[in-house]
């Protein structure tokens, strides 16, 4: 496993991600990520699933200090009394007394960012989270946000993946010492069929999906999230540190980008997004 260092935080550059899992499937699918060599979970207030991913990692055999976990506070829960009491519902339902790593999910300016960012920062005071972040903010929200905390924020969790160009995230985060956490990777499963991506992986004896993944951990710190229900597709999803994509590779891969490449953009959460450089 690589790592990413980022503000006093060591992630594993590879993370299980939980989104769209139900319960039944978090116990079906976790233990056995877990037992492939995953050290980093994701999960989410919103997601629903916080109780089985904690039950997961409590039985998984493997010590709750070897997972780095992360879970992020939903927007109706960034008023500080209501932040404070979800935090402490989040860790009765993982399991934990603490996680590794605590985001704001989206933006919300019905509540202000320096409450939001106040209360991250009482919670982490309090020993409840081991690191703070955000999650889908730009580059403007993440200047006020790093600005506003007293404790540095490790990460950005955005969509990213070949299709869309996350230069001015990237750029952003590591002048201020910070990761970036790609999520939806896989763009809904287009990357599986394009044709670059194959044939980038045919010269290394690699699908499509693990060239992606290699993709993204091979930038400078940048940590990926994958995630899978079927259990036979782990094996393929973890095995990416045996090969390293040329510089010529890398590049084939970021050409790939193309405007409206963005998935995911709700209204009512999704911020002005930055323009591809």
């Amino acid at each position: 496993m690589k790592f990413v260092t980022a503000n006093g935080a060591t992630i594993p550059a590879l993370g299980f991600g939980t989104f769209r899992m139900p319960g039944t499937e978090v116990l079906k699918v976790v233990p056995e990520a877990i037992k492939q060599g995953f050290r980093h979970i994701d999960t989410a207030q919103i997601y629903g699933n916080e109780a089985e991913v904690g039950e997961a990692i409590a039985g998984s055999g493997v010590a709750r200090s070897d997972i780095f976990l992360t879970t992020k506070v939903w927007v109706d829960k960034y008023p500080h009394e209501a932040f404070a009491r979800s935090v402490d519902e989040s860790l009765k339902k993982l399991r934990t007394d603490h996680v590794d790593l605590l985001l704001l999910h989206w933006p919300n300016d019905q509540v202000p960012l320096a409450e939001q960012i106040g209360t991250l920062n009482e919670v982490h005071k309090a020993g409840k989270v081991r690191h703070i972040g955000v999650s889908n903010f730009n580059t403007t929200l993440m200047a006020e946000a790093a600005k506003l905390s007293r404790a540095p924020l490790v990460t950005n969790q955005v969509e990213y993946h070949p299709y869309l160009d996350q230069t001015a995230v990237l750029e952003a985060a590591r002048k201020a010492g910070m990761s970036v956490t790609a999520y939806y990777a896989m763009a809904d499963g287009k990357v599986i069929s394009d044709p670059v991506l194959k044939q980038i992986g045919a010269s290394h004896g690699k699908t499509a999906a693990q060239v992606v993944l290699r993709w993204l951990v091979q930038q400078d710190g940048v940590v990926s999230l994958t995630k899978t229900a079927t259990l036979s597709r782990l094996p393929e999803n973890f095995d990416i540190f045996d090969f390293e994509l040329s510089a010529d590779e890398m590049a084939s891969v970021h050409a790939l980008a193309m405007p409206g490449g963005r998935i995911v953009s709700p209204g009512g959460l999704a911020p002005a997004w930055d323009k591809a450089a």
